[in-house]
């Protein structure tokens, strides 16, 4: 008699503890696994993206003018692949589960002990706008929306419509400033390793660590200096009030070409994106969700 009673209090206590740990189990926690698995369907995407704009970048500093080294022409190339428009839309579907997963950041915290922190939370919702935006703009040319990949007339158009506003002067400054200014702290984040402690470094061998963190530094740098480059110029067109003067991808990496090192620094920046390409693909990989 003892024992079975006995048996019953212990049975009662794990069924409350059970009970209790359920009802404290966060949102997020609660959709981890779908949270985790957007999370690499989106670093995974924009691998593919950044790879193949380094691509077409180095075909273009090797004198093959032709090309559009931009997410427009990144997607131009899928969709001439086999299956392509079901490439296409895969893209865009990933693109949406990254904005997802950086939303889920600015409402239940991020991956990390200072996940919930409120520069944590704001960062979150920076970069699932950010995201939303590029999902919206590679669904539309999914849909056969005409220019809807092309970053250089985006930003014009943009750009124009911007200026065009009360204080729109000081609206593309501030913008320009802002990507300026990203572009400068992702290239100091790069040189800085931060990513590291994004990665599930026990999960890796030492060499293949060394590697990942080569393709994190290069890639970085380079993505940086893309976006502080493209600010400059989203900045110069408010200071001479003219949209031309700002520039998407395909225009900003042409001009390393136009500088005195000539096509070797487009080159240079190229390779750094198609590597930070296959970062993201290790982060999809490796990466703390």
């Amino acid at each position: 008699m003892c024992d079975n009673r006995e048996e019953t209090v212990n049975a009662s206590s794990i069924a409350r503890g059970l009970g209790s740990a359920a009802r404290t189990r966060t949102p997020r926690q609660a959709g981890s696994r779908a949270i985790e698995a957007a999370a690499r369907w989106g670093l995974a995407t924009r691998g593919v993206l950044y790879l193949l704009i380094g691509v077409l970048a180095l075909r273009i500093a090797l004198g093959d003018r032709g090309e559009q080294a931009d997410r427009g022409g990144a997607l131009q190339v899928l969709a001439q692949q086999p299956f392509g428009a079901a490439l296409v839309w895969a893209v865009g579907i990933g693109l949406v589960c990254m904005a997802l997963w950086r939303l889920s950041e600015a409402v239940f915290g991020a991956a990390g002990p200072d996940g919930g922190a409120v520069r944590k939370r704001l960062a979150g919702a920076a970069r699932a706008v950010f995201y939303g935006v590029v999902a919206y703009s590679v669904l539309s040319f999914a849909t056969g929306e005409q220019g809807s990949g092309s970053s250089d007339r985006q930003s014009q158009d943009v750009t124009a419509r911007t200026l065009d506003l009360p204080y729109g002067r000081w609206l593309v400054a501030a913008g320009g400033t802002a990507v300026a200014a990203a572009g400068v702290w992702i290239a100091v984040r790069a040189l800085r390793r931060a990513f590291r402690k994004h990665l599930k470094v026990g999960a890796m061998s030492r060499r293949t660590r060394r590697a990942v963190e080569a393709l994190g530094v290069c890639g970085g740098v380079a993505r940086g200096a893309v976006f502080a480059v493209a600010g400059g110029f989203a900045l110069s067109a408010a200071v001479r009030y003219d949209p031309g003067k700002a520039k998407g991808i395909d225009d900003t990496l042409r001009t390393f070409a136009g500088t005195a090192a000539g096509p070797w620094l487009l080159m240079a920046v190229a390779l750094g994106l198609a590597l930070f390409g296959v970062f993201s693909f290790a982060m999809a990989r490796w990466r703390r969700v």
